[in-house]
């Protein structure tokens, strides 16, 4: 039987889970932003790092295949997108139904008209986001239930009549959380046969297909092979298919870390430091990585790590959350934006305003009185951005600077305005170093619990700076 080892990163605002071969090879990842109960969001993550699991064994099955075959490519790229579409479903009439029940106890007079706008919306996005996973790009982009749910949903609220934009908004904010902490099971063999059914239906329509002037020659070459051979690829899946189901995905040993371990059911020499994840699986990916940052949900962790991966030296800031992933949460609710779009916004400015107040709370009040006196958005967004990164620099010089090969991890590493100031202030202050920013950045945390895991290192923070870390 194979051996798989399961790191948990149980963050405040994200959870995490990765799992390993005995090879060290990432083989599933796993992530929710559920945070109302720890033991769900950590059961969820599992959960959808075993299905993502299924999903590379399945692959390895088709290796030679996806070596040279387009149409193999092509198909499995689709498969995972509805698969995450039939997973995104189940879920969403879940919503349905609460957003109903919701409204159905409301001491609002006009609830039943309430609850017609309700369905309206609902029947409104229902085809988009259906459309969008299985013809568009938005499986490939990792967003959470609720950014897509929100997004569509607040655009739709803001055409209805100002006398129901209030009570849909409270609606929508009192379902969604009870839905997202949801824990809502799957059968793989089930919802990847549902998919393939899909699948039929939507290349089934593609010799009918127009071409499209503005389309690449790529995106037709790649469309021609799939439509003229779906069948046999779908022939050679259903071959393995119920094996892959089937087959149990055996954690030999786990590790939780991240800022909610201590709620972990794990026994306690499965919990570990974050600080030590992320900087083990930072140079896992990295290995010549010698200075790390971590930009989390709660808390900034500045860290210098060895030519093992151990943790030299740190610094953290986890008194206030300004600077970390919960006040771009803050700042993202007062402009009504999601977390996806605040990074873009920043980009447009022509200025960068200068933000006084370093409390998150302060922020916000100061934020409302710039837009009061006129002063644009993005011009905003951006000066929150570079104080953020500011305030990131400050640990990095304390902690001993950028040493060889910097890697940035967490979840904030996604913000494109971040990463620019990041770039920026490193090469200012530090000159051409090697500047590490992995797509998996968020998951660094689970791996390296992944691999604390599957070596069984006993590895503890430096003791000189235990003091200096509440949280830890």
């Amino acid at each position: 039987m194979d051996k798989y080892y399961l790191g948990i990163d149980l963050g405040s605002t994200t959870s995490k889970a990765v799992i390993i071969n005995e090879k060290d090879e990432i083989v599933g990842r796993g992530i929710t932003n559920t945070r109302a109960n720890y033991k769900v969001a950590a059961d969820v993550a599992r959960d959808e790092a075993i299905y993502d699991a299924r999903f590379t064994l399945l692959a390895q099955k088709l290796n030679e295949d996806l070596a040279s075959k387009p149409e193999y490519v092509k198909y499995m790229k689709d498969l995972r997108s509805v698969f995450q579409y039939g997973q995104f479903k189940r879920r969403m009439d879940s919503l349905e139904d609460m957003l109903n029940k919701t409204v159905s106890e409301f001491t609002y007079a006009n609830k039943d008209a309430l609850g017609v706008e309700i369905r309206k919306i609902i029947e409104t996005i229902r085809p988009q986001i259906h459309h969008e996973f299985i013809n568009g790009d938005l499986g490939s982009k990792n967003q959470f239930f609720r950014d897509i749910v929100s997004e569509r949903y607040n655009a739709q609220v803001e055409g209805v009549g100002t006398q129901f934009y209030e009570p849909l908004m409270l609606a929508f904010d009192k379902s969604i959380t009870p839905v997202e902490n949801e824990m809502v099971s799957y059968s793989f063999n089930e919802l990847v046969h549902e998919s393939m059914k899909i699948l039929d239906e939507k290349y089934e329509g593609l010799a009918d297909q127009p071409e499209d002037e503005g389309k690449e020659d790529w995106y037709y070459a790649e469309l021609n092979a799939i439509k003229n051979n779906y069948k046999s690829v779908e022939g050679t899946l259903r071959q393995h298919i119920d094996e892959i189901a089937d087959r149990d995905i055996h954690i030999s040993k786990m590790t939780g870390t991240g800022y909610g371990r201590a709620l972990l059911p794990f026994p306690d020499d499965c919990i570990k430091s974050e600080i030590l994840c992320h900087a083990y699986g930072a140079h896992a990916i990295f290995p010549n990585t010698r200075t790390v940052l971590d930009i989390g949900g709660q808390d900034t962790k500045a860290i210098q790590v060895d030519s093992h991966g151990l943790v030299t030296s740190f610094h953290m800031n986890d008194r206030c959350a300004a600077g970390c992933g919960r006040y771009l949460g803050y700042i993202a609710d007062e402009f009504g934006l999601s977390l996806n779009e605040l990074g873009t916004e920043a980009n447009k400015a022509t200025k960068e305003t200068v933000i006084c107040s370093t409390c998150t709370v302060f922020a916000g009040a100061e934020v409302k009185e710039l837009l009061h006196n006129g002063e644009e958005r993005p011009n905003i967004l951006a000066g929150l951005h570079k104080a953020i990164v500011q305030r990131a620099m400050s640990l990095i010089a304390r902690s001993g600077g950028v040493k060889n090969e910097f890697t940035f991890t967490g979840g904030v590493a996604r913000n494109e305005a971040v990463l620019k100031y990041v770039k920026k202030m490193v090469t200012d202050s530090y000159g051409e170093v090697t500047m590490n920013i992995h797509t998996d950045s968020i998951f660094m945390g689970a791996l390296g619990g992944a691999m604390f895991a599957r070596r069984n290192v006993t590895a503890d923070l430096p003791v000189s700076k235990k003091a200096e870390v509440t949280e830890e």
